[in-house]
Formats: C-alpha cells, structure tokens, sequence
C-alpha cells in the first residue's frame, strides 16, 4: 500500500473507482453553495495537507491489512506533511450497500483487527478503557481521532459519502488546532453553525470536546443518522483486562 497526494492520484493509472471517490471528495471539499461544517478539513484539502488511500472491500479479509499499511506508513510522515493533515481513506464499494448499523459494525471490526497488528505498544500515557474520557485510538504510538462516512448516512450529510471513507487526524494537529483558545472557539461555533446548515438533524449530542470530564471520543467517531449512540465501546483491545 502507499499514500498519495490528489496530484499523484489524478496523474497515476488507477482504477476509475478511486479517482471518481476523489474527484467526489474534492467536491464535497470546495462546494461554497454548501460549505462543508470542519473548515479544518477544508483548509488542510485547499493546503494539499491530505494524504490519500485505496482499500479493499470492507468485508474483505484485505481490507484490515491495507489499512493498517496505510496507517503504519502515514504515521511514520505526517509530522512532516503539515499542520492540517489528515489521511484520508477510501473503500472501495459494493453497489448493494448496508445499513448505518452494518457500516457501524464493520467499521468498529477495522479496528479492531488493525489493532491486533499493530507492532508497537499502547501508548502509556493514553487510558486503556474507552469509557475514560482520555481515551483515544492509538495506533503505531500515534493518537488519532477517527471519522467515518457511509453510503447510507441521509440525515447527517456530514457523515455522507458514497463510498465508505475515514479521515483519520493526528493528535497532534487537533492540540495546534487549540493551542489558541479564542481562535479555536470562534471555528468551533462556526463549524456547528454549518453543521446545523449542512443537516438535517439536530447536531449529535455526542459530539464534545477531548479531555472534557463528560466527553467520549469513540462516541464521536461514527455517529448515527439520529440522535442515538451506543451504550458500550465495541473496541476490544484490551477487553481481557476489564474482565479481570
């Protein structure tokens, strides 16, 4: 697997797939008409700060495997890519899609079959149960916040896509995203102000703040299509340590 700029993919051979989930991406990216809610996002695509990976099939044995190459080879460069990075990953898609229940349940299964290859440690500093409001994903040493979009997400445009996507952000670049407080809340409540736009739900009463007291980033990182969550963490990691 490699990572790719949106140059490389528009220049290279590739299946006409992943230049159309590109091409769409952009589009999603650059609409002014309907501006996308995480102007983040739209800054580090405008910047070309993204890197860009093809996955298999979700059900697909591969799939865990690309993944965890794409996110081993991303980790060990992004500190070098810019300050609004993010990898963002495309896969490829049956044209008989699932639910948002389905899309939930293979995309918690991703991770925790990349986490089984994961070569290094959990960080230490990071808590182990994600039921702490300090808890993230942790892979190859690095903290990542996880986003994902589906097919079959109607309500929550944002979390639309027409091929199951990840856009996964470095720790990092969400604490150089804060480190001005009065700057970072002025985005923040111009983010929910899209966001009300962009939806037509309600915004989800998950979505938080990392390191607030009442806040759960897994919660965060597949939303549902109401206004409902899950009660429990599908991560599995370190389940056996719970049991104890």
């Amino acid at each position: 697997m490699r990572l790719l700029t949106a140059k490389a993919i528009k220049d290279c051979d590739l299946e006409e797939w992943k230049k159309d989930a590109l091409y769409t991406f952009e589009e999603k990216m650059e609409n002014t008409e309907k501006p996308f809610p995480c102007i983040p996002a739209t800054q580090g695509h405008a910047l070309d700060h993204f890197r860009y990976g093809f996955v298999a099939e979700l059900r697909k044995e591969s799939s865990a495997n690309n993944l965890a190459q794409l996110l081993t080879e991303y980790s060990q460069v992004y500190r070098t890519i810019g300050n609004y990075t993010s990898l963002i990953v495309f896969y490829e898609t049956s044209s008989q899609l699932l639910s948002v229940k389905q899309y939930e349940q293979e995309f918690w299964g991703q991770l925790n079959n990349i986490t089984e290859m994961d070569l290094k440690d959990w960080p230490s500093h990071i808590p182990v149960d994600p039921h702490d409001s300090l808890w993230e994903f942790c892979f190859h040493g690095e903290q990542y916040f996880m986003f994902c979009g589906t097919p079959a997400h109607q309500n929550r445009q944002s979390r639309y896509f027409p091929y199951f996507m990840l856009a996964i952000t470095p720790r990092l670049v969400l604490e150089n995203f804060h480190s001005s407080p009065i700057h970072a809340n002025k985005i923040k409540s111009k983010i929910r102000k899209r966001l009300k736009n962009y939806d037509s739900i309600p915004i989800h009463p998950d979505l938080n703040t990392y390191g607030k007291q009442d806040n759960y980033e897994w919660k965060q990182y597949f939303l549902h299509d109401d206004d409902t969550t899950l009660s429990k963490c599908p991560f599995h990691r370190f389940i056996n340590k719970f049991k104890k």
